[in-house]
């Protein structure tokens, strides 16, 4: 059962006030994930606790960094949960995760970013790790 819109309200727009775009639905899913060229990051966003609540500023500092994906988008687990569960299917080799970040290359997941590796860590150190995949993989001056 999804949380009420209310409450996960100021968690979405902290990350939509980012530029990040919102994929709430299937269709949503399906026409980003299609057939994507280039890099994509897809932060599956949440409530859980401390590891929410570092991945979230983790994000915004990392989107200050020069070097970032092409485009960004979030779902949120325990809100679009159909959307969310879409998400995680296109990589249903990986355990799903949240939070988590995806780094997509060319429709292929190039890093993923688990909640265990947020988990215990501060928003410089999760920034950080962002901030190596998007170095590593995305390589374009923004």
């Amino acid at each position: 059962m999804p949380y009420h819109p209310m409450m996960i309200q100021p968690m979405r727009d902290e990350v939509t006030r980012l530029g990040v775009k919102e994929l709430t639905t299937v269709a949503e899913v399906d026409a980003v994930f299609g057939d994507h060229h280039g890099t994509a990051l897809v932060f599956v966003n949440s409530v859980c606790g401390c590891a929410a609540g570092m991945a979230r500023p983790a994000l915004a500092k990392a989107m200050q960094h020069a070097v970032k994906p092409d485009v960004s988008y979030t779902v949120f687990a325990g809100g679009d949960v159909d959307a969310t569960a879409r998400a995680r299917s296109y990589f249903s080799d990986f355990q799903p995760s949240s939070p988590c970040f995806m780094l997509i290359k060319d429709g292929e997941m190039a890093q993923m970013i688990h909640r265990h590796e947020i988990e215990g860590r501060n928003a410089d150190m999760v920034a950080g790790a962002l901030i190596a995949a998007f170095d590593a993989h995305c390589g374009v001056t923004a």
